[in-house]
């Protein structure tokens, strides 16, 4: 119960994070974490693309360093498979640094 109220607070911030950082490129519509199971899912609409693309978050890893708080996407999910490849190809190990709400959550 505690866990999903975290989760549900932490997705909204997300959210917000994510649609900050992809405005660019298209509109999150849904982001949903599950701390628990290290899994993130989200729904997002890139420019040019007619139907909305679904995006796994498979699994997850939260690393501290230096006091820091790093995120590692471990592997992906999604949709398309242009972007699929695309966030094989670069996104997965990359290492995030976390701002403090999410490293807190996560």
């Amino acid at each position: 119960m505690i866990n999903a109220l975290k989760d549900a607070v932490t997705s909204r911030a997300a959210l917000a994070f994510a649609s900050r950082h992809l405005a660019p490129y298209g509109t999150v519509e849904h982001l949903k974490i599950d701390s628990q199971h290290k899994t993130i899912d989200i729904s997002c609409h890139l420019h040019g693309e007619p139907t909305p693309i679904q995006l796994k978050v498979e699994s997850y890893v939260v690393e501290t360093e230096s006091g820091k708080k790093f995120f590692h996407a471990k592997s992906f999910t999604c949709s398309r498979p242009w972007l699929q490849s695309l966030l094989t190809d670069f996104a997965v190990n990359r290492r995030i640094e976390l701002p403090p709400w999410a490293a807190a959550a996560l």
